[in-house]
């Protein structure tokens, strides 16, 4: 039978033979091949994340120290950080990169060794740093590394950006006391020589006076922001003086363009050129005093001529003085001829009458209309304002009253312009009784004088009572008690040297006097620093910078403090009713509205992303301060000292510290 061929049997393998073969186990004999190089790498990230946080630590604490350091410097000529600053930039550095407590007392942070931190001052008088430190390696030491040595350096300046000051100052009468004298402070009132020769009044202000201590603040907020300057920033400043009104006329007439509707060569459009005042107008002739007549008899009637005639032919005397003189003839004892003598006195009608300001808005000096003395006046720059929304309490900031607008422009519309204060020809209707009487007739309408004899008629009394009868604003009892008030000129935004900003508050129109009005103040403020409206060029972007920070400083002494027979940038409020409306209005509502319109330009201020300071001076910060001012930043200063740090607290915020390298 057939079949298969039994199978040989395979040889015998050797052993090294079958070792080769065999391929079990052989992944544990790599691992064991690669368990160092993967140790090394694996330790090397743990190493370099390390010395990340280390470095980022030292780089921290470098910064920390350079910022402690060139706050704690002192401004001098020297080359070396002095040692006050050098310590601080210590003390600050040591205690941002402690020491690791599990490490050897020796060890700093994350048991460093070698740390080393060194301040400097540079040339430009801030303060640069180096600091080190040498990091232990752990498992890099498999690859031969031991330590690596970590290096940063810093640097911290006082630097401000491109900034714009907006100084709103109070320069009432209250001002010229101590902080200290919340009552019994009279200061007499002065007059002075005005800078464009003109006589203005002050209140007299005592040794260390609440101004004197203004005059050192804003010098020394001045120095403040300077020295933390570099060459390249830009740093305006501006000043609102306020009382109950602000001196903003000839700096609105230099950025106003021209009226061509008016017949006077470069009339600014931005301002009126007639407007209606609480005044008077002649309206012919009232009797002084009763007639004396002299006689001579045995005249002919030829020579008796009956003719009636008065000496000035027109008008009056510089005294305001006329006589009428009538001759008269009769036939009694042969003829007698008399002459009759009448002192003569104006008659005035006294009204809301319109007054061509052309000229004087001009600047020229102009003939008084009220008066027959040969008077003349001259515009000091002081403001009626705008038409305004009486009676409001509310206010809506997207559709504010053109008074409140800081951005709106002036048209030909009058309502949108202003007006010239011109307090020579402003007269009351009455006496201080009688002004507060919102029935009395002659408050409210047309009034004139009787043709009655009177020793003294009504406008022409030369009593000096605060509001005496039928006076003029400008007599000097209403002067001296704050009834009207013009302050010094307003100082436009600009680049000032410190000689400019001294010579500013050291002028000889750089004096208290008047009401506190804090509405006419942030208003005004408001308006010359506003990024848009019609100063808006003097608070422009500089070319190829971002746009500047904008601040405004507001320091006042007193409480919101109106007066409805004050004539001030609202008239004489118990006439016009230019805040509050109707007859009703007292005091206390006169003073919530003027509040209300403080208030809403505060807020119409921040709303355009200026910045608010307060400062109560020897003045409890009220509600409506502390909420005007931006968040946190209210101030209450009780006398000189206090006042200097609350404006050098303000500077070093407008100068910030900040890391640079």
């Amino acid at each position: 039978m057939t079949g298969q061929a039994p199978r040989k049997k395979a040889p015998p393998r050797g052993l090294l033979l079958t070792l080769a073969r065999d391929v079990r186990g052989n992944t544990l004999a790599m691992m064991a091949m690669f368990l160092i190089p993967l140790t090394g790498l694996v330790g090397s990230a743990v190493d370099m994340s390390r010395l990340y946080v280390v470095k980022t630590r030292l780089q921290q604490a470098c910064d920390a120290g350079a910022l402690a350091g060139r706050k704690g410097m002192t401004d001098s000529n020297n080359t070396t950080l002095d040692a006050d600053a050098v310590a601080q930039a210590q003390a600050f550095f040591a205690n941002n990169f402690k020491k690791d407590t599990a490490s050897p007392a020796t060890a700093g942070y994350l048991g460093t060794t070698k740390v080393g931190f060194t301040p400097s001052k540079t040339a430009d008088n801030q303060v640069e740093a180096k600091a080190t430190a040498t990091v232990p390696m752990t498992v890099s030491k498999i690859l031969g590394t031991s330590s690596v040595t970590l290096n940063v350096t810093c640097e911290a300046r006082y630097d401000v950006a491109d900034t714009d000051v907006m100084f709103v100052l109070d320069t009432t009468g209250s001002m010229a006391c101590l902080a200290s004298q919340t009552s019994g402070c009279s200061p007499t009132v002065k007059t002075y020589t005005r800078p464009d020769g003109t006589t203005g009044y002050y209140a007299q202000e005592v040794s260390g006076s609440k101004l004197s201590g203004v005059r050192t603040a804003v010098l020394n907020f001045y120095d403040t922001v300077a020295a933390s300057a570099d060459p390249s920033t830009h740093i305006r400043y501006g000043f609102v003086t306020y009382t109950s009104t602000v001196n903003a006329g000839f700096a609105v007439a230099a950025v106003s363009p021209t009226d061509p509707t008016v017949n006077i060569s470069g009339f600014p459009l931005y301002l009126v050129n007639n407007w209606s005042y609480d005044t008077r107008r002649w309206n012919g002739d009232m009797y002084q005093a009763n007639a004396t007549a002299s006689s001579a008899t045995n005249v002919k009637a030829a020579d008796c001529f009956v003719t009636t005639w008065r000496v000035p032919a027109t008008g009056y005397t510089t005294n305001a003085q006329a006589t009428q003189y009538t001759r008269t003839y009769s036939t009694a004892n042969g003829g007698t001829c008399t002459l009759t003598t009448q002192p003569l006195k104006p008659r005035w009608i006294y009204d809301y009458s319109k007054l061509d300001v052309g000229n004087f808005v001009m600047g020229q000096t102009v003939p008084d209309p009220t008066k027959f003395t040969g008077a003349t006046s001259r515009w000091q720059g002081c403001l009626e304002e705008r038409t305004t929304t009486p009676g409001v309490t509310s206010f809506d900031q997207d559709n504010l009253p053109g008074d409140l607008d800081p951005d709106l422009i002036p048209n030909s519309d009058p309502a949108t312009k202003w007006r010239p204060m011109w307090p020579d020809v402003v007269y009351y209707r009455g006496t201080a009784s009688q002004l507060d009487s919102a029935s009395n007739s002659n408050i409210n309408n047309n009034w004139s004088g009787t043709g009655s004899n009177s020793a003294n008629p009504y406008g022409d009394s030369a009593s000096t009572t605060t509001l005496g009868t039928w006076t003029a604003l400008t007599m000097y009892g209403n002067i001296a008690s704050g009834y009207v008030s013009c302050g010094k000129p307003v100082q436009r935004l600009d680049t000032l040297t410190r000689s400019q900003v001294s010579n500013y508050v050291n002028a000889s129109d750089f004096v208290p006097q008047g009401g506190t009005y804090h509405d006419t103040g942030m208003i005004w403020g408001t308006r010359m620093i506003s990024p848009n409206g019609i100063f808006a060029d003097d608070t422009s972007t500089w070319p190829g910078r971002n746009p500047p920070n904008r601040y405004i400083v507001f320091m006042t002494d007193g409480d919101m403090s109106p007066n409805d027979d004050l004539y001030g940038m609202y008239g004489i409020e118990s006439y016009r009713k230019q805040v509050a409306a109707g007859n009703s209005a007292n005091l206390t509502t006169y003073t919530n509205y003027h509040n209300q319109r403080f208030l809403a330009e505060c807020t119409a201020a921040k709303a355009r992303n200026i910045k608010v300071f307060v400062i109560g001076f020897g003045q409890t910060l009220t509600p409506q301060l502390t909420a005007c001012a931006s968040e946190g930043q209210a101030y209450y200063a009780s006398d000189n000292k206090s006042l200097d740090a609350a404006f050098q607290t303000i500077a070093k915020q407008v100068a910030m510290l900040r890391v640079s390298k």
